[in-house]
This record gives structure tokens, C-alpha cells and sequence, in this order.
């Protein structure tokens, strides 16, 4: 059985949460597109916050616990078969990270990570408010200490343990100074930026036909964030 919460969320849908997926088809121009890949795997059945947001394009197996006010991007892949997986509140999973481990290691992400595409977390430990690179691997047993940052395509090689505040870059990684507090306040406006994104994917995304001609004064959108470099 697959959750289809999105026709709960929308009000579409008024009996259980677990519902066949095939209930839910006439709902939707593309039948299959909101209908969670989240699985069982023996006898784990992966709990989520119902404030939480998994893509219906993201896999979620098993021993897996999602916290409060989480974004989990389509293509995530969250495979709680071997051993446990805990993302604690305000984490982000981007788009096609994989979180795994070996047999009976746990993944934590604790409160306020941030993952970013593409990004492996295999059996580590990912400390308070850390934000992890675009396409960096985070290998078994590495302890990242809170409020660290690991550059993009960065590898942590198995058993590293990282003090609170370091910043991580290359291959093998290596620390090169300490986080400073104008970095760390970047850092943690962007994360409150996918802590808003839950809510507002359950208020907004849908399925819809893409438009046939291009409206040139369409906005780009409101928010002003912007990258590190052009913030300095």
C-alpha cells in the first residue's frame, strides 16, 4: 500500500490515509505523479511529520523518522533497510541525495541540516544547522561537528570526526578555517528558506499542463536570497 497524502492535504480525499493509489487516479492529469513512494521494508514503516514534505519523486524505506517542517526533494533516495535513519527538524534533503548505511548504523541529520543536490550521507552523523555541498560524499562513521560546512563535490573519507564550526573542502576533505558567524548566518537563512518550502508545496504544487506559449513578463520570483560570493 501507498500513502497518497496529498489528496488528505487537499481535502480530495476522506477516508484513510492509506489509500490505493488507483482511488486516486481521476484526481490527477498525470495519474501516478502524487502518489508517495514510501515502503515498508520488514516490519519498519518509515514515520513522517505530517508538517513535513517528501516529493512524491523521492523514496523513503523502511526505518526512517522524519521530523517537523523537513523538505525532501524528488529524487531523494532514503533507505532505512539496513539500519536507521533520523532527520531531525528543519532538515532539507535535496534533490537526489541518497542517505544509507551499512547493517545497523544509524544516519542522523540533527536540527536544521542542510543537504544539498545530488549529496551521499552514508552512516554518518550530520551535526546541528551544518549545510553539506552539492555532490559532496559524507562517508561511515564521520561525525560533522554543528554549524560546519562542506564545500561542494567535497568527500569525507570513513571515521572522520570534524569539530563544531570547521569548513570542509576537497578530496580527500580538509578543513581550512573556522565558519565565521557572517557565514553561519547565510547558512541559516537559506535553510529557513526550505523550512518555509513545506507548506508552501502542500498549498501550491499540482499537476498541470505545461503552457504552449512563453509569457515574457512572468516574474522570476520574490525571494532575495543569494549566493555566498555575492554576499561578501
Amino acid at each position: 500500500m501507498v500513502i497518497c497524502h496529498f489528496c488528505e492535504r487537499k481535502g480530495m480525499n476522506k477516508r484513510k490515509r492509506e489509500t490505493p493509489i488507483s482511488d486516486c487516479f481521476k484526481y490527477f492529469i498525470y495519474l501516478d505523479t502524487f502518489a508517495l513512494m514510501i515502503y515498508q521494508f520488514k516490519e519498519y514503516i518509515p514515520f513522517i511529520h505530517e508538517s513535513s514534505f517528501v516529493h512524491p519523486q523521492a523514496t523513503v524505506t523502511g526505518n526512517v523518522i522524519i521530523g517537523k517542517k523537513c523538505y525532501i526533494g524528488p529524487g531523494a533516495a532514503l533507505r532505512g533497510d539496513w539500519g536507521q535513519i533520523i532527520i531531525e527538524n528543519g532538515c532539507n534533503v535535496q534533490e537526489n541525495c541518497t542517505l544509507h548505511m551499512f547493517p545497523g548504523i544509524t544516519v542522523i541529520l540533527k536540527e536544521g541540516a542542510h543537504i544539498g543536490h545530488g549529496a551521499i550521507i552514508h552512516g554518518a552523523t550530520i551535526g546541528k544547522n551544518c549545510l553539506v555541498g552539492m555532490n559532496s560524499v559524507i562517508m561511515d562513521n564521520v561525525q560533522l561537528g554543528d554549524e560546519s560546512i562542506v564545500g561542494a563535490l567535497t568527500f569525507i573519507k570513513e571515521g572522520e570526526i570534524i569539530p563544531s564550526r570547521s569548513l570542509v573542502v576537497g578530496n580527500p576533505g580538509k578543513i581550512i578555517k573556522q565558519v565565521s558567524d557572517e557565514m553561519m548566518n547565510w547558512k541559516t537563512e537559506g535553510t529557513k528558506i526550505y523550512q518555509q518550502l513545506p507548506q508552501e508545496c502542500f498549498d501550491s504544487l499540482q499537476p498541470c499542463k505545461p503552457k504552449k506559449n512563453v509569457i515574457k513578463s512572468q516574474p522570476a520570483g520574490s525571494l532575495s536570497y543569494k549566493s555566498w560570493k555575492k554576499t561578501k
